[in-house]
């Protein structure tokens, strides 16, 4: 899963890495047990270490075996991902691959599916997150309402300009950093009065107390669409470049209450990368969930929320581009979602 994968292997490429492991953590049982018996060295054993290290000669261990199967196997997923980068040569395709192996972007995979938490992602979305995530065909070419072509990987909706549910999943994404803040035993309000600048908007949230350096912290949630043609010449060279982008868009926005606050630009990518900046107070904020809790795992269930809520809208994206949009007088689109 950290190299972008689902976390299911095909059973030839797990053979022989699971064997070497098996055999070397019970190297030393088999030798107390059978110290008495005169054995021949193992010939199958012998054979497959030396195809090992054959195919895998920089990482061929010298001395005591390791016990452990992740030592065999990252040659293997190494070689893996190579063959994908050799395959996969378009700026699409480099910019899936290199997002959804950044860290945290497949939190959504550990994800327990809960209802009653928010976690449960229903068929169709967990369908449309694998296809996006393997950059494979999930839908036949057709016309979006935009009038732009959507091709078979159906990414376009997450970029469409007609595309709903924006609004809803900002605020979703909004809710959870504020509640995850007040859940802390940190005030925290949302859209807060007095801090507009001069067009009149707003930052997303706002902590009723100091946060860092005796400045309490605004925050703004946005999200990019990693394979937006705009994004790619970056996406497909830098992981998050996107998101780093919508950070220093963030940045200059709201430079003038830099001055007075702690100011978190929270950017999110459809492909699951967030900015560094985002990703350092999100641990921060698990991190003080934790000690409250007592469940050292607080920041893990914070970022599989997090990613579950990206999922699903990427899926109410996709489905977009099948029908006319309900738009209201002003021409925005209206779309009500359950979480």
């Amino acid at each position: 899963m950290k190299a972008g994968g689902l976390g299911i292997r095909r059973v030839s490429s797990l053979a022989l890495p699971a064997f070497l492991a098996s055999a070397a953590s019970t190297l030393a049982l088999q030798s107390f047990m059978l110290s008495n018996v005169i054995l021949d060295t193992d010939t199958q054993f012998d054979a497959s270490f030396e195809h090992w290290c054959l195919k895998y000669p920089t990482s061929c261990p010298d001395g005591e075996l390791p016990h452990k199967q992740s030592f065999w196997d990252k040659p293997i997923i190494a070689e893996t991902i190579t063959e994908l980068d050799h395959f996969h040569t378009s700026d699409y395709h480099q910019a899936r691959l290199k997002a959804v192996s950044t860290p945290h972007a497949g939190d959504w995979l550990f994800a327990l599916p809960i209802s009653t938490c928010g976690l449960r992602l229903d068929d169709e979305a967990v369908r449309i997150a694998v296809g996006l995530r393997l950059g494979t065909v999930i839908c036949h070419p057709h016309s979006c309402p935009c009038g732009t072509l959507v091709t078979a990987e159906g990414s376009h909706g997450l970029s469409c300009r007609l595309g709903p549910g924006r609004q809803a999943r900002h605020a979703v994404l909004n809710d959870l950093i504020c509640r995850g803040l007040i859940q802390a035993g940190i005030p925290a309000v949302k859209e807060p009065p007095g801090l507009s600048r001069s067009d009149g908007k707003r930052p997303d949230g706002l902590t009723l107390i100091p946060w860092r350096s005796g400045r309490c912290l605004t925050w703004d949630v946005t999200v990019a669409d990693t394979v937006a043609p705009s994004y790619l010449s970056t996406t497909s060279n830098q992981p998050g470049g996107a998101a780093e982008l919508a950070e220093a868009r963030k940045n200059a926005k709201y430079s003038q209450l830099m001055q007075s606050y702690h100011f978190v630009p929270l950017a999110f990518e459809t492909m699951g990368p967030l900015n560094a900046k985002g990703l350092a107070f999100l641990a921060d904020l698990g991190r003080l969930l934790g000690q409250i809790s007592g469940d050292p795992r607080e920041t893990s269930f914070l970022f599989q929320r997090l990613s579950v809520v990206i999922q699903r809208f990427n899926a109410v994206a996709f489905h977009s581009t099948f029908v006319l949009p309900d738009l209201d007088k002003d021409g925005h689109s209206r779309v009500n979602i359950a979480y």
